[in-house]
């Protein structure tokens, strides 16, 4: 049995939480690696409707469920999280969570930066989610995070507290803003220290023991691979590496517990805040898939840009990422269309390309190359199974998985977890 490494192939909001669910429930352990609760996933597990950010999507199903080192961490948010979890009937304690005692934290001062900075930038806003995860891991980088660990240091944290607020304290100034309280600052995290360090342990041994026993671990990515710090539209980026192999270095295993990389695509192209996007549509038909595919943000509720299925940006992420095989989501909202396209290259001053660029005026000057197919008129909704499907999606299907170079391993039609065609079991294979 394979672990599998589950990442989005596009900027984000691919579906992750449905397949995830769905891995999760076949799965031993699901491990958190990166980002933070800037991250969204929605399940719908019958009449429920679950909403996450931080924790992993296997605590509901009760799979022990892990925040890697990777990921920067917001104890406020989590302790709200848990309690909004718990209201809906779902357990979580220390058999079934726990955190990664090296991971950094994110702290009222961070949150305060995020929004001083998208708010002095004006019209070069990145369009982040303002909750504090750049300052955060730039102090992680910095050498000056206080992480999970030291909750249990509070009263020996003044050299710390002094490298940490001689940055901030400078940072602030220069936006007219007063120098970090430092006293107030030790008093919220003396109060919530108790409730996240009972869940903190050195996770990376506890991952150990599973693996050694064979449980399958399934390592759960937030955000996508186009939103990569290195590899994504920079700047128009995360502030973490979102790619698969972050998996080894944001939990305490080895590149080799990887397995199976599942990579998120939809079967079309969404974007949430700003940035380049060669396929926007900014007509009836991307206002199209937007109403159908319910498309606002989980975390932010910002609407998302729509346009078509972009296949050049998802062979990209497919290479970078060392995908091993997709899950199409959202098929069923192409249902209904007449025609429908998918870009196969781009036009930049005069010169057709078969990839990204990486510099942000190529990006943003690139033209789409289309192909244009036959529509269906049947649903896809609800299908488990090919025999399901209309012979133009199947056909749509196969042409992406020719242009992307990547097979597809599951199809999901519709957010119910039972909603998915099996194509090739990751676990297995």
């Amino acid at each position: 049995m394979a672990n599998v490494t589950v990442v989005g192939a596009q900027w984000g909001d691919e579906g992750k939480g449905k397949i995830v669910d769905w891995l999760a429930s076949r799965a031993d352990v699901v491990v958190r690696f990166q980002g933070g609760h800037n991250a969204g996933h929605t399940l719908v597990v019958g009449e429920k409707v679950y909403k996450l950010s931080l924790l992993p999507s296997g605590i509901v199903t009760g799979t022990l469920s892990i925040i890697g080192n990777g990921v920067v961490l917001d104890p406020w948010a989590l302790k709200a999280e848990i309690e909004k979890l718990e209201s809906q009937g779902v357990v979580i304690n220390t058999e079934n969570f726990s955190i990664a005692e090296n991971c950094p934290l994110i702290l009222p001062m961070h949150r305060d930066l995020d929004a001083l900075r998208e708010t002095a930038a004006g019209a070069g806003k990145i369009g982040t989610t303002g909750r504090g995860i750049g300052p955060a891991y730039e102090d992680k980088v910095g050498r000056r995070a206080i992480r999970v660990c030291d909750l249990a240091h509070l009263d020996s944290l003044d050299a710390q507290l002094d490298r940490l607020c001689a940055h901030h304290d400078a940072l602030r100034a220069g936006f007219g803003q007063p120098a970090v309280d430092r006293e107030a600052l030790i008093a919220e995290l003396k109060e919530i220290a108790p409730f996240v360090l009972q869940f903190a342990e050195p996770v990376w041994k506890r991952l150990n023991t599973v693996k050694k026993a064979g449980a399958r671990v399934l390592f759960e990515g937030a955000q996508g691979v186009l939103l990569d710090v290195d590899h994504g539209t920079y700047p128009f980026v995360t502030s973490s590496n979102t790619v698969s192999g972050t998996a080894a270095s944001g939990s305490g295993m080895g590149p080799s517990s990887a397995g199976f990389v599942l990579g998120i695509v939809k079967a079309y192209t969404t974007r949430v805040g700003s940035g380049p996007f060669p396929t926007e549509l900014e007509d009836e038909v991307g206002q199209r898939l937007g109403e159908r595919g319910h498309e606002f943000g989980t975390v932010t509720g910002r609407k998302r840009r729509c346009g078509w299925f972009d296949a050049v940006l998802v062979r990209q992420s497919c290479a970078i990422s060392g995908v091993t095989g997709i899950a199409l989501t959202k098929l069923d909202v192409l249902d209904g269309f007449e025609k429908v396209k998918i870009c196969t290259g781009y036009r930049l001053r005069g010169k057709v390309l078969d990839y990204y660029p990486s510099h942000a005026a190529d990006q943003a000057a690139v033209e789409p190359i289309y192909e244009e197919m036959d529509g269906w008129q049947g649903t896809t909704a609800g299908a488990r199974s090919w025999a399901d499907l209309p012979a133009q999606a199947i056909k749509y299907i196969q042409r992406v998985q020719e242009l992307i170079e990547t097979p597809v391993a599951l199809v999901s039609t519709s957010p119910e977890r039972e909603d998915t065609i099996l194509v090739r079991d990751p676990f297995i294979d």
